[in-house]
């Protein structure tokens, strides 16, 4: 079984190779309007979600200590 993002990109493979006409493909030639908002889009939307993820995992939690000990040298402990 494939990780999710594997599928997502193997998915979305055909997307980009139908954007490309045969045989006049030289890799530096401008992009399609359409082609460049989407690629902005989803950049904005992937670089947002990085940031929610990467501020909920680094929000200092306020839980309660389960054993009622107050720990001086353990933040979040109390």
């Amino acid at each position: 079984m494939l990780p999710p993002g594997n599928i997502l990109l193997l998915l979305l493979l055909p997307v980009a190779a139908a954007q490309v006409t045969p045989g006049s493909y030289s890799g530096c030639g401008p992009l399609p309007l359409p082609l460049l908002a989407g690629l902005v889009a989803a950049d904005a939307v992937v670089s947002l979600l990085i940031v929610v993820v990467v501020f909920m995992c680094a929000s200092p939690r306020d839980r309660p200590t389960q054993d009622g000990k107050v720990y001086i040298n353990m933040p979040g402990r109390g």
